[in-house]
């Protein structure tokens, strides 16, 4: 596959490593040739790194299996998930995780991508719906400037949001990057 054509999540070989593809971003930087920054995380060493491609580079693409799955709960462990279709449950170490387990409730479903029957990584939404959960009071009358302040979500992330959010308000969120997108409809 052509590296300007790999996505988040995609399963691919370097140096013969496992590796799963986590950003792909496609710079073309003034008067010099456009390239492809890609960032992967190893699975067995279970290192980020980065390196630069051109995008007609060809990268081998490694299979991982996708299986439906829904986050039950958390403990020291990890966290815990439950096959959708053989309602077995699988405990995922939180170094696999990352900072998913910030965007994920009880109960809420994504995709596992597994190999050799190994979890590797989460395939997110691209947005979540969370609670607010602590936030001081806006200034009333305060329109003026767009000011963010910062808040406190029901799983723990902390974010910007805008003035006029107050606590117990739903808020759709980024997975990418954490950001506040506008308030999600109940």
């Amino acid at each position: 596959m052509k590296a300007s054509d790999l996505r988040p999540g995609s399963g691919i070989k370097i140096d013969g490593k496992l590796c799963v593809v986590t950003l792909n971003e496609h710079r073309t930087p003034g008067n010099l040739r456009a390239f492809v920054q890609l960032t992967y995380r190893e699975i067995v060493a279970n290192k980020t790194l980065s390196r630069r491609f051109i995008p007609s580079d060809d990268i081998e693409v490694a299979e991982l299996d996708r299986r439906p799955m829904e986050y039950l709960y958390s403990d020291n462990q990890g966290a815990t998930f439950m096959d959708l279709e053989s309602y077995d449950q699988m405990t995922i170490h939180k170094n696999v995780l990352g900072d998913a387990l910030l965007y994920l409730k009880p109960n809420t479903q994504c995709v596992v991508l597994c190999t050799d029957g190994n979890p590797v990584t989460l395939e997110m939404p691209s947005t979540v719906d969370l609670q607010v959960t602590d936030t001081p009071p806006g200034i009333k009358g305060a329109t003026a400037t767009n000011r963010l302040k910062e808040a406190t979500l029901e799983t723990g992330l902390k974010t910007k949001v805008p003035e006029f959010i107050a606590t117990g308000e739903l808020i759709k969120v980024s997975t990418a990057d954490g950001s506040y997108m506008s308030r999600a409809k109940e």
